[in-house]
């Protein structure tokens, strides 16, 4: 089988070639051919492989985290190519929702070498399919915040970011259509979940699952600054659920609209709301370890 490994040169602390290396020697020496495909920016990367795959491949493989795989599910998302992820990002919510190796480079080559198959949905808006989370609201501030900062770099941003956003945040007026049926809500954050968690473990989404054929949909209701404080280590252990700000529902199709915020994707700026946002089941085939159900 001929796979093209497309690398973020910046995952993993810039270690994305490396792994790369690593992954593409061991596919070679189990008898597998591959091509690696890389671009100053993930336009330019998405732009190779488009040429790639009309050349013809078996798979694609992205080394890197969530955002490197973001920006090439619109080229395997519905198609027969099956897709890998050797992790390197600093995410990797979608390796461990699947059960991928985040820290074993090895173990993660070998699901691909011995041909371990999962069929997972996406969540797909007018702009693009994701895999893990869209966020809008509190979450999104902080990244707007973050991306506008020129210093300092890496996690730190986000923190201070968040810091800063946590003195000025008021909750939002959200108005949400699921599956036809308009509600509103005054809300800190709205989470569209294609699986349990993003941000690097911040399971928001709780209990989603990414081959039931839904999106779960969480609102967290008005609570105190202090009180969101105390929240997000909750996040951390998906216990929030027990709060009472907690809401879910689960449908297969949701319109966000609140004035003035922007949804985020798997980490990605996605755009300003309102959005419409599907499911698209069975869209992505994946080499994972079968589904514990």
């Amino acid at each position: 089988m001929h796979f093209a490994i497309v690398v973020n040169t910046t995952s993993g602390k810039g270690l994305g070639e490396s792994i790369a290396s690593r992954a593409s020697e061991r596919l070679r020496h189990a008898g597998h051919s591959t091509s690696t495909i890389q671009g100053t920016d993930a336009a330019e990367a998405r732009d190779v492989l488009k040429k790639a795959i009309d050349t013809g491949l078996d798979g694609v493989l992205v080394v890197g985290g969530d955002g490197a795989l973001h920006a090439v599910l619109d080229h395997v998302a519905d198609s027969d190519l099956v897709f890998g992820l050797i992790p390197a990002g600093t995410g990797n919510d979608t390796a461990r929702s699947l059960g991928i190796p985040v820290k074993d480079v090895d173990a993660a080559v070998d699901l691909v070498i011995a041909g371990h198959i999962r069929t997972i949905d996406l969540a797909r808006t007018d702009e693009a399919y994701v895999a893990t989370v869209i966020a809008s609201g509190f979450d999104s501030k902080v990244n707007e915040r973050a991306d506008a900062m020129t210093w300092p770099r890496g996690n730190m941003r986000y923190h201070l970011s968040t810091v800063a956003e946590l003195r000025s945040f008021e909750p939002l007026e959200f108005t949400l259509t699921l599956d036809g049926t308009t509600i509103e809500r005054e809300a800190m954050l709205v989470a569209v979940g294609n699986g349990p968690s993003f941000g690097g473990g911040l399971r928001i989404c709780e209990g989603a699952l990414m081959d039931d054929g839904l999106l779960d949909v969480v609102v967290i209701n008005p609570v105190s600054k202090l009180k969101l404080l105390t929240v997000f280590p909750k996040l951390y252990r998906g216990t929030h659920t027990a709060l009472p700000e907690f809401e879910r529902h689960r449908v297969r199709e949701v319109t966000l609209s609140s004035p003035g915020i922007v949804a985020y994707g798997d980490g990605e700026r996605l755009g300003p709301l309102p959005m419409t946002t599907r499911i698209s089941p069975g869209a992505l085939h994946i080499y994972a370890p079968p589904s514990p159900t």
